[in-house]
Parts: structure tokens; C-alpha cells; sequence
């Protein structure tokens, strides 16, 4: 469910390095999806492990599959990157543009899950609200750091 925030850290600190052209922040964003999508199904198979659990091909398609959420998390803000020439957007705006998408896309998701899970509305909207308090973190970091 958090992959998202992790696309937005991947944005918000893209720029901290000297600026990514936009074909390479798409990749960086991909990437990371992966790599991050990877070490959880890792840790998860792992863990199966040290709780005596033998280790099987069905159980580890389950958990790549539990966790693929984390690689999709990283899809919207890199077709965002991908538009926003068409759409007028510079580097900069850019930047924004995927931020904003990922932290919405995370209070989207937070919420819906939230319903999904039996959740009142009312829980339900903490859930996005709190999740919007996450992600404004990371906007808040990223203007600090004045890219």
C-alpha cells in the first residue's frame, strides 16, 4: 500500500542530484518499484523460513503477487513524467506533477482500501487523511530542498 510514498520520495529527492532528465526518472522510478518489490517478496519468503515453513514455488508466486502493488505504485507517476511534454509541463513542473500524482494515487488507494477492508466512512477518511499528512511530508521536503 505504500509504494506509493515510495515513488514520491523517489521524485521529491530525483532533483537533490543535479536533476533527472525525464526518460531517466522514468526508469529511476521503474526501477525502484522493482528492486523495493523484490526485497519484500524476499523478506516475506524469508520469513516463511524462520517460522519453519518449507520454502515453495506456489508460496513465493503469492507473495510476489501480494506484493506486486509496490511495482504498480510507481506506474502512474512515471506515465505522468511520460505526458507531460505533451501536455506543456517543463522539468520542473514535472517533478511536481509526478509528485502530486503519487500522493494522490496514495490517498486514493488508502481510502479504498480502508472501504474494502469494512471500514466506517468515516475511518475510511482518516485513513486518506492520514495518508495526505504522509505524502505532504515529502512535498514539504522537496520545497524545503528547493527542487
Amino acid at each position: 500500500m505504500y509504494g506509493s510514498l515510495l515513488a514520491a520520495s523517489v521524485v521529491a529527492t530525483a532533483g537533490s542530484v543535479g536533476g533527472f532528465p525525464r526518460l531517466q526518472l522514468i526508469v529511476l522510478l521503474l526501477v525502484t518499484g522493482v528492486v523495493f518489490w523484490a526485497a519484500h517478496v524476499y523478506a516475506r519468503v524469508a520469513g516463511e523460513r524462520v517460522i519453519g515453513r518449507p520454502l515453495d514455488h506456489r508460496e513465493m508466486r503469492r507473495a510476489a503477487g501480494r506484493e506486486w502493488s509496490i511495482v504498480e505504485a510507481a506506474v502512474l507517476p512515471a506515465v505522468a513524467v511520460a505526458v507531460s511534454p505533451l501536455i506543456g509541463v517543463d522539468r520542473t513542473g514535472t517533478a511536481w506533477l509526478a509528485l502530486a500524482v503519487a500522493v494522490a494515487q496514495q490517498v486514493a488507494w488508502a481510502t479504498l482500501g480502508a472501504i474494502r477492508a469494512g471500514a466506517s466512512r468515516r475511518m475510511a477518511a482518516g485513513e486518506g487523511v492520514i495518508n495526505l499528512l504522509l505524502g505532504l511530508v515529502i512535498v514539504a521536503a522537496k520545497a524545503a530542498l528547493g527542487h
